[in-house]
C-alpha cells in the first residue's frame, strides 16, 4: 500500500460473489451500498459471501474490459446479524457442508444464535433430521475456520499488514495461524510471505514485546545470517554478527546478544566453530552444506582412476575425428579427465573451453561412459547444449524434484539414496553455483561418478551464499587445468580481445573502430537511457538486422537514470506500448502487459509448468528464467508466461517472483550469451562499477557489444578491482582435509 495515500470507505452488504481464486482469496464481488444499485469490489476477500457486511477501504479504477471498480486495500468484514442475514450468507455455500436446505432448517432450528451453535456446540446440529453427528462435527469445523479467517484477516488490516498474507498464513497454520502469529510474529519474515524485517519487529513491539525479550534478539541474529546469505557469505564472524544485529534492533547493551547467540547455538540452530581463523557462524543447515561440500571433494581429490591403455593414441583419434589439433593445454585437460575423478577445467572467453568439452565428452563415449551435462540456469544449459551439441540441463532439473512424503515439501528426487544414473557430470558456469546446490549435486553422484567443473574465475560469484569456483582455485586441492592461449580466431574478435584487456586491468582503445565492439559516449544519465532505447527500437534491427528479442541491454545498478528499473519502463514503452485489447496488470513498482519480457527473480520448486501445445508438464521455474508474458486474464486473477515452451500460470500473489527483463544488471546476466548485448555505464556506486562487472557483461556478447555512457565511468570500472569479501570456510576446510588425517563424513 502506498503511504499516504487517501482511502475512500465503502460499506454495505455482499450481494454476489463474481470469481474468486480459492488458492489466493483474490475476490471479485457486487456489494450494495446503501440503496443504490451494486458496486464491483475487487481484492483479496476469502470466504466473503452473500449476506455479509463488509466495510472496505481503498480505491476506484476503471478495468479495461470491466468498466468502474473499486479495488479494496482494507476489508473489516461484519458478521450477519439476523435470521435473514445469516440464512443469506449460510446459503450462499460459505460453509462447507452446509447448502441452502440445510441452511434454511439450520436457521428455523437456532434463529439468531445458529452462529453461536455452530461456533460453540456443532454437537446441537443433531437435532436436525439427516445430519448425523459426524457431519455435525466437520460443519462445525467448517464454521470454525472460516470465523478463524475472518479474525485473522481483521488482526492483518488492524495493523496495516496485507491482506494477501491470510491464505498462506491458513495454509501453513490452519486454525492456528492467528495464535501462532501473535505469539511469534517474526515467522512473517520469510520467502514466500514477504515480509521486511523492520515490519515484523513493529508488529512485534505493538503487540508487546520488549526490546531486549530474548525472541526479539534470536530472531535478529537469525535475520542477519539468512540476510547475509544473499551477499555470498555462508557465515559471519561472532564480532560482526553481534554488531550488525544490535544496530538493526537498535540494542546498546551487548548482552542480550551474547545470551541469545549462546541459546542458539546450544538449540542448533546457529553452529559456532573457528574455522579461517574467525569465530565463524553459521546457520545449521548452512554450516552442513558447507562441510558436506569439503568432505566429497576432498574424498574426490584424493582417488585418482587408472588411465585407459593407449591414452595418447585415444586423444589423437579424437582430434582426427574433429578435424582439430589441440593445444598442449587442451591436450592436458582432455588426458586429465580420463585419470582424475575430479576436475577443474578455467579460462577466458576464446581460450578453447568448448573445444576441451567436446574432447572430454569424446573420451567418455569411448570409454562407455554414460554423461550428463548441466548449468546453473536455464540460460547456461541451452549455451552448453548448443556448444557440445548433446543435451545439457539445468542442475536444478538434472537432480528433478519432487513432494517429500512426510513434509509435503519439494525436495531433488537424487541424492544420497537414489544417485543419478550416470558415470560422468559435466557441470559449466561454476563461479555461479552457490553451496546449497553444489551441496544437492553431490550427494547425487555415485562414489565413482567423474565431476568436471567448468568456468571463468574472472567472472562475478554467485549470487547466493559461497565462492565455490574462487575457493576451489584458491585452495590448490583440485587439479586444475587453466587455458590462457587465445586462438587465431577468437583473436579476431574485439569483444573477445578487450575482455582479455579489461581483466589485465587495461583500458580497451574505446574510438569505434571495431565491426563488433562500440563506445558511444554519453555523459548525461538520461541521453544515455534514450541512447540506450533508440539501439534496440531502431538501429540495431534496421542498420544491423539484429531483431530487438536477440539483443540484451544490461546496467550495472537498478537504481538512477540509466539503472535497469527506468530503462525497463523506457523499453516497455517504445517495444510493447498499451493497445486497447492488450491485458496489464500491476504489481508494486511494475506494470505487466501481454507481450513483455519477464524473467523469473527466484527458485520455485512448487510452481507447474504445461509444454506449449504438448501434453508435458513438470514442476519448477528457477531464478533467471527468461519468458514472454502470453495472456493477462482480464479479472487480473493470473498471468501467464511462456519460458522457451514451457507455459506457467502465476497467481496475482505470485507476481514478486517475476521482473520486467527488457534490461537486467550485469549479475542476472551470468551464464548467458546474447546476439548483442547494450551496457549502459553511467550511474552507480563504487561498488558496482567493478573490473568484474564490466569483464562480465563484455564476455555476455555473441556478435557485438555497444558500450553507452561515460568514459570516465568506464576507466573506472577497469581500475576498480575491488572484490568485496566474502565470509566462506570452504577453501579453508578443504586445505585442512588435505593436510590432516582421512576426512569423516559431516
Amino acid at each position: 500500500m502506498e503511504e499516504n495515500k487517501e482511502l475512500t470507505v465503502l460499506e454495505g452488504t455482499v450481494d454476489s460473489v463474481v470469481f474468486r481464486n480459492e488458492e489466493n482469496g483474490y475476490t471479485v464481488l457486487r456489494l450494495t451500498v446503501g440503496e443504490g444499485e451494486p458496486v464491483t469490489v475487487v481484492g483479496c476477500m476469502p470466504g466473503a459471501a452473500p449476506g455479509e457486511g463488509l466495510s472496505v477501504q481503498g480505491s476506484w479504477g476503471r478495468h479495461a474490459s470491466y468498466g468502474e471498480q473499486f479495488k479494496a486495500e482494507i476489508v473489516e468484514r461484519r458478521v450477519p446479524v439476523g435470521e435473514k442475514a445469516i440464512l443469506e450468507y449460510l446459503s450462499s455455500g460459505a460453509v462447507k457442508g452446509v447448502g441452502s436446505s440445510t441452511a434454511r432448517r439450520l436457521v428455523e432450528e437456532f434463529g439468531a444464535d445458529t452462529f453461536t451453535v455452530l461456533e460453540e456446540h456443532p454437537e446441537y446440529l443433531t437435532r436436525i433430521k439427516g445430519i448425523t453427528r459426524k457431519r455435525a462435527l466437520q460443519i462445525g469445523d467448517a464454521f470454525r475456520l472460516q470465523m478463524g479467517m475472518r479474525l485473522l484477516l481483521a488482526f492483518l488490516g488492524e495493523h496495516g499488514l496485507p491482506l494477501q498474507l491470510g491464505m498462506p498464513l491458513y495454509r501453513r497454520y490452519g486454525n492456528q495461524a492467528l495464535d501462532v502469529l501473535q505469539d511469534n510474529p517474526y515467522l512473517l519474515v520469510d520467502e514466500e510471505l514477504g515480509v521486511s524485517f523492520s515490519t515484523a519487529d513493529q508488529l512485534a513491539l505493538d503487540l508487546g514485546t520488549a526490546g531486549e525479550d530474548p525472541q526479539r534478539v534470536e530472531a535478529g541474529l537469525l535475520f542477519e545470517l539468512r540476510h547475509n546469505l544473499m551477499n555470498g557469505h555462508t557465515f559471519l564472524p561472532a564480532r560482526k554478527l553481534a554488531w550488525a544485529t544490535g544496530q538493526l534492533l537498535g540494542l546498546e547493551d551487548g548482552l542480550p546478544l551474547t545470551e541469545a547467540l549462546d541459546a542458539l547455538t546450544e538449540r542448533g540452530e546457529i553452529v559456532r566453530e573457528t574455522v579461517a581463523g574467525e569465530d565463524a557462524c553459521y546457520l545449521a543447515q548452512m554450516q552442513e552444506a558447507e562441510a558436506y561440500v569439503a568432505f566429497r571433494l576432498t574424498e574426490f581429490c584424493q582417488r585418482e582412476l587408472l588411465p585407459p591403455e593407449g591414452l595418447t593414441g585415444i586423444i589423437d583419434r579424437i582430434e582426427a575425428a574433429q578435424g582439430i589439433q589441440y593445444a598442449p593445454q587442451q591436450r592436458e585437460a582432455v588426458g586429465m579427465a580420463a585419470w582424475r575423478q575430479v576436475m577443474l577445467l578455467t579460462g577466458g572467453p576464446g581460450t578453447g573451453k568448448t573445444t576441451c568439452l567436446r574432447g572430454v565428452l569424446a573420451l567418455f563415449d569411448h570409454l562407455g561412459l554414460e554423461t550428463a551435462l548441466c548449468a546453473p540456469t536455464g540460460r547456461a544449459a541451452k549455451r552448453l547444449s548448443e556448444a557440445c551439441g548433446t543435451e545439457a540441463a539445468t542442475i536444478h532439473r538434472l537432480l528433478e524434484t519432487q513432494f517429500d512424503q512426510h513434509t509435503g515439501e519439494l525436495v531433488f528426487a537424487h541424492g544420497e539414496d537414489e544417485p543419478l544414473a550416470v558415470d560422468a557430470v559435466i557441470v559449466d558456469e561454476t563461479s555461479m553455483v552457490d553451496i546449497p546446490l553444489m551441496r544437492a549435486l553431490l550427494a547425487a553422484l555415485r562414489g565413482d561418478c567423474r565431476l568436471i567443473l567448468v568456468g571463468d574465475p574472472d567472472q562475478l560469484p554467485s549470487v547466493g551464499p559461497g565462492n565455490l569456483l574462487s575457493d576451489l582455485l584458491r585452495s590448490g586441492q583440485v587439479p586444475t587445468v587453466r587455458l590462457t592461449e587465445i586462438f587465431r580466431q577468437a583473436a579476431q574478435s574485439a569483444i573477445v580481445m578487450n575482455a582479455h584487456l579489461v581483466d589485465r586491468g587495461e583500458v580497451p582503445d574505446l574510438r569505434n573502430q571495431y565491426r563488433d565492439f562500440f563506445f558511444l559516449r554519453r555523459r548525461d544519465p538520461l541521453r544515455t537511457a534514450e541512447t540506450v532505447v533508440e539501439l534496440v527500437r531502431t538501429r540495431l534491427p534496421e542498420k544491423m538486422g539484429i531483431p530487438e528479442d536477440q539483443i540484451q541491454v544490461l546496467s550495472p545498478t537498478r537504481r538512477h537514470q540509466s539503472g535497469t528499473f527506468s530503462l525497463n519502463q523506457m523499453l516497455q514503452a517504445a517495444l510493447n506500448p498499451p493497445e486497447e485489447g492488450k491485458g496489464e496488470r500491476r504489481f508494486g513498482s511494475y506494470l505487466f502487459r501481454t507481450g513483455d519480457r519477464v524473467m523469473q527473480v527466484r527458485n520455485n520448486y512448487d510452481l507447474m509448468w504445461k509444454e506449449s501445445g504438448g501434453l508435458g508438464a513438470g514442476m519448477g521455474v528457477f531464478n533467471g528464467d527468461i519468458g514472454r508474458i502470453t495472456e493477462i486474464d482480464p479479472r487480473g486473477d493470473r498471468i501467464t508466461v511462456d519460458f522457451d515452451g514451457r507455459v506457467v500460470e502465476y497467481a496475482p500473489d505470485m507476481l514478486g517472483e517475476l521482473e520486467p527483463a527488457y534490461a537486467m544488471t550485469v549479475h542476472k546476466a551470468q551464464g548467458s550469451e546474447y546476439r548483442a548485448v547494450v551496457l549502459a555505464v553511467c550511474d552507480g556506486a563504487p561498488l558496482l562499477l567493478t573490473r568484474g562487472v564490466l569483464y562480465t557483461a563484455i564476455t555476455r556478447a555473441k556478435e557485438l557489444f555497444i558500450l553507452v555512457g561515460d568514459e570516465e565511468k568506464v576507466v573506472q570500472m577497469v581500475r576498480n578491482d575491488r572484490q568485496q569479501r566474502r565470509y566462506s570456510g570452504l577453501r579453508a576446510r578443504l586445505a585442512a582435509a588435505e593436510a590432516g588425517p582421512p576426512v569423516q563424513s559431516p
